[in-house]
C-alpha cells in the first residue's frame, strides 16, 4: 500500500514522502496513529493544503523534545533488582520499567520511545537510547545493582558480576580442602 507520511518515521522516510509499505503496517500502525494517509489524489491535495500546519506542529514538537533532551541526555538512573551471585537478574529490566523509572524522576517518557532490542538481564551499567522525537534521540545510563551501595561501587568502576566481588575475597582459594582440615592432626577413632 502506498501512503503519504505526515511526519518523519525512521527507516521509512521524511514528512511528505510517498512510500510503499506492507498493508498490515499501514492499517494497524501508520493510519490509526495519524502518521500517514493513503496515497490517493484527494489525500495528496489535502496534505498539500495542510503541509504548512503539519510542518509548524512538527517544529513545535521537535523544540519541546530538544528541551527535554538537553536535561535528560547523559543522566544515570539507579535500578535496584534482586540477582544471583553471578549477576543474573531474577527478572529483567524492560522498556516499561525504564519508562517508569525515568518518569519518576520528572521526565515524560513513554515506553514506546525507549529503544531496547532485548530486555536487560544482568547487573551492571547499560546505555539505553530514548527517541523523544523522530529527529531527537538521547542516551541514558542505567546502573542496575542489587543494592544502592552496590550501585555506588559500580558507578566508581567496580565490576560486581562475580561471587568474588560480592564477598570481597577469593572464595575459590578459601574453598580448598587444606583450609578445612589439618593434615598434621591425628585421626581420631582409629582402633584395630
Amino acid at each position: 500500500m502506498e501512503v503519504i507520511l505526515l511526519e518523519r518515521i525512521s527507516r521509512l522516510g521524511q514528512m511528505g514522502d510517498t512510500v510503499r509499505v506492507k498493508d498490515g503496517f499501514a492499517r494497524n500502525f501508520l493510519l490509526p496513529q495519524g502518521k500517514a494517509l493513503r496515497a490517493n489524489e484527494a489525500n495528496k491535495k489535502k496534505f498539500e493544503g495542510q503541509r504548512a500546519q503539519l510542518e509548524a506542529r512538527n517544529l513545535e514538537r521537535k523544540a519541546e523534545a530538544q528541551q527535554v533532551a538537553d536535561k535528560l541526555d547523559g543522566m544515570t538512573f539507579v535500578v535496584v533488582r534482586s540477582a544471583g551471585e553471578t549477576g543474573q537478574l531474577y527478572g529483567s529490566v524492560s522498556t516499561r520499567d525504564i519508562a517508569d523509572i525515568v518518569t519518576a524522576e520528572g521526565f515524560s517518557v513513554n515506553r514506546t520511545q525507549i529503544e531496547l532490542n532485548h530486555p536487560i538481564k544482568t547487573i551492571g551499567l547499560t546505555n539505553v537510547a530514548i527517541a523523544l522525537h523522530p529527529e531527537v534521540e538521547v542516551t541514558i545510563t542505567l546502573n542496575i545493582a542489587r543494592t544502592a551501595d552496590e550501585a555506588e561501587r559500580q558507578a566508581a568502576g567496580e565490576k560486581l558480576d562475580s561471587a568474588e566481588a560480592i564477598y570481597g575475597e577469593d572464595i575459590n582459594e578459601n574453598a580448598r580442602p587444606d583450609n578445612f582440615f589439618d593434615p598434621n592432626a591425628e585421626e581420631e577413632g582409629e582402633e584395630l
